[in-house]
């Protein structure tokens, strides 16, 4: 299999994560998991270690809340796929620590540049928040707005586009 960019978008708990890894695992031997949440609660506890379960031994598991790039840039060569889960959370790190739209764009188009640039595969997994009602308040405005063209701009930049649904994988764009 050729270097490709697969981005998977859907709601919460749609089988965005699921399929991702299930798809990394019948394809690729060498799999780097780049976590993006940051762990703030029992709860979060629980799903990682949840996740870490899921994905058995045969990961290298990273955690980076912020600087995806410096990541991507120090450990691409330990694998030939880098699944990054999740986009939104990665953005709404930068939103809460205080970043301009103007520095967040600039990320979305460095981190972008650098996947294309770069010699592994990427699954990147991102949820879809557009679909709902408008957010009552600014920053979840901003939040839902930035989100939306981060989206935009993985998904025209993907080679494949698959959006998940209840489960069910409906693919957008290329071919699996």
């Amino acid at each position: 299999m050729g270097k490709k960019l697969i981005f998977i978008i859907g709601g919460a708990r749609s089988g965005k994560s699921r399929f991702a890894l299930d798809y990394a695992n019948r394809h690729f031997s060498k799999k780097i998991y780049l976590a993006t949440c940051e762990v703030l609660d029992e709860e979060m506890v629980q799903r990682v270690e949840n996740h870490k379960k899921m994905r058995g031994p045969e990961w290298l598991t990273i955690e980076e809340p912020i600087n995806i790039l410096e990541r991507i840039n120090q450990f691409w060569e330990k694998g030939d796929v880098i699944l990054i889960d999740c986009l939104t959370l990665w953005l709404s790190n930068l939103l809460m620590r205080g970043e301009s739209d103007k520095n967040i764009i600039e990320e979305i188009g460095s981190l972008i540049k650098a996947i294309k640039n770069n010699q592994t595969s990427f699954i990147i997994v991102s949820n879809e928040v557009g679909m709902g009602i408008v957010p009552s308040d600014p920053l979840n405005r901003r939040f839902r707005d930035l989100q939306g063209m981060a989206n935009q701009k993985f998904g025209e930049a993907s080679d494949i586009v698959i959006f998940m649904f209840a489960g069910i994988p409906m693919i957008l764009k290329g071919e699996l």
